[in-house]
């Protein structure tokens, strides 16, 4: 079944919506019985209802207690390892991207062992 939207006026196209929206209904009804019956038929299997189920899962939905609120992980701060000849109050943990001071003094040929505090 083609239907060519262009050509159809706004009153086809608000029908079409509607029976649209009619069969989706529809189609999820039969989903959810169908969805029921498949579960009955695995309760059944362990020999159980779906009204023991829920029975027995409706305390465990609803708990009395909150919600444990996750710590903020504070994170310690790493000790400086090396320092600027230059300046000795900028400093570097040698983790993540070199400061463009140490990187300087290195293309200038200092050694990065002499700047270790």
């Amino acid at each position: 079944m083609k239907t060519d939207l262009k050509t159809m006026t706004r009153k086809e196209l608000e029908k079409l919506l509607k029976d649209v929206k009619t069969a989706l209904q529809n189609a999820k009804a039969r989903d959810l019985r169908d969805a029921k019956k498949a579960a009955q038929k695995a309760a059944a299997e362990f020999g159980f209802s779906l009204d023991e189920l829920e029975k027995d899962e409706k305390p465990k939905l609803k708990s009395t207690k909150t919600p444990k609120a996750k710590a903020k992980k504070t994170g310690t701060k790493t000790a400086p390892k090396y320092a600027d000849p230059t300046d000795p109050t900028r400093t570097w943990t040698g983790k993540g991207r070199q400061p463009n001071w140490f990187r300087a003094a290195v293309e200038n040929g200092a050694a990065p062992e002499t700047m270790l505090i």
